[in-house]
């Protein structure tokens, strides 16, 4: 395991750890960086620890003894922290630190998008430019949300707390944002993968702690049916294989199953919201036979249920187009140009795809060569390279 991907997997674990043990947000923050800049240092001469979430949670804790020592904090709260081992288990009823934590940075008083942001900083370790291309804004513009995050957090005196049971679901849908675009993260970059495994294992614990909200199940079920097919997502060259023409055999079948049987469990409740929509589209592809199979009336109609930001609209037309010709979705795509998706790569991919399929080759390389200066991850260039070159032919 590179030590990238110790980070990935550990960082927000290390500082839910700590928060919930000091109290102190920022200390936190601060005493998980000098640990992995210690391991950073260390581990190449004295090899990876056996755990070495335990090893950065203990470096972390004795940094943080230090700091209350000097600060003169009270002989408690030093003892609490002294006492703290990595397999301590929290007097809370939530399962999972960082899952506490979510729910903590989910608090009402915090804008939506601030929520969002916040926790994917503290728990998931994204830089402020992967927060920023997430929410599609400009890296300033995030970077002055998460500052006043933290400010108001501390004006304000929010604790760090778990909720009681009546006031769960009213942070629940900033928790679901938080994995859905843990997991989009992680889907959209081979090298993030792993965090479609934190999300999905998130996920899992929220469903088992909410049995009862059907768009926590919804947000699982979509995960899944679309994680069952990320062994076909990348030739062996490294470039994106498109949905159409992914080798349907080698899905997660059983995955897909247990995907399907949770939206379907949700749906009966008789609740549908945002993400049991999604996961009804993503059904639509993961169980048609073959890619002239699926259902693409059926798609665009489930795009119709959903709230119509650019990139939904931007789906819908390719569905849209799928079902009704190429032309017609030229023309809904085209209709997007002037909006907020400008600079945003699929906007000219898939102008470029209805362009090839209409055989105006020209204007598609044109198109694929204003995608490629946008993509964002080296499969998604190798494909456009690959569109690209072939449009010249």
């Amino acid at each position: 395991m590179t030590f990238e991907e110790i980070y990935r997997q550990e960082w927000g674990q290390v500082v839910a750890t700590l928060i919930r043990l000091t109290g102190n947000w920022e200390l936190a923050e601060e005493c998980a960086q000098e640990a992995f800049a210690a391991a950073l240092q260390r581990w190449p001469n004295d090899g990876v620890p056996d755990r070495p979430g335990a090893w950065l949670t203990t470096t972390a804790r004795n940094r943080a003894i230090d700091w209350l020592r000097r600060e003169a904090v009270g002989a408690q709260k030093l003892q609490e922290v002294a006492a703290m081992t990595y397999d301590s288990e929290p007097p809370y009823d939530v399962p999972d630190d960082r899952l506490r934590l979510m729910f903590t940075c989910c608090h009402p008083a915090l804008a939506m998008e601030a929520r969002v942001a916040l926790t994917l900083r503290t728990l998931a370790g994204l830089s402020t430019t992967e927060i920023a291309r997430a929410f599609l804004v400009p890296e300033t513009t995030m970077s002055k949300r998460l500052t006043r995050a933290k400010q108001k957090i501390q004006h304000a005196g929010i604790p760090y707390r778990v909720p009681p049971a009546d006031l769960l679901p009213e942070r629940t849908p900033a928790v679901l944002a938080v994995l859905y675009l843990l997991f989009n993260e992680g889907y959209s970059d081979v090298v993030r993968s792993n965090l479609t495994g934190e999300a999905i294992r998130l996920a899992r614990l929220l469903v088992q702690l909410m049995p009862d909200e059907p768009e926590a199940a919804g947000l699982l079920a979509l995960m899944l049916l679309h994680d069952a097919r990320r062994d076909t997502r990348l030739a062996t060259d490294g470039a994106l294989v498109t949905l159409d023409e992914q080798d349907r055999t080698q899905w997660d079948h059983t995955q897909i199953t247990e995907g399907v049987d949770l939206l379907d469990a949700a749906l009966r409740r008789g609740e549908p919201g945002p993400y049991q929509v999604q996961a009804a589209i993503a059904a639509c592809h993961a169980t048609a036979r073959t890619a002239a199979d699926t259902d693409w009336p059926q798609i665009a109609a489930l795009y119709a249920q959903l709230p119509q930001t650019p990139v939904v609209a931007l789906n819908r037309a390719v569905a849209i187009g799928m079902a009704d010709g190429p032309a017609v979705g030229l023309r809904l795509v085209e209709d997007l140009a002037a909006g907020p998706l400008n600079g945003y790569h699929l906007l000219p991919a898939t102008r470029a795809d209805f362009l090839r399929r209409l055989n105006r080759h020209p204007e598609a390389a044109t198109a694929y060569r204003e995608a490629l200066t946008l993509a964002t991850t080296d499969a998604e260039r190798l494909y456009l390279e690959k569109r690209f070159a072939d449009s010249l032919i």
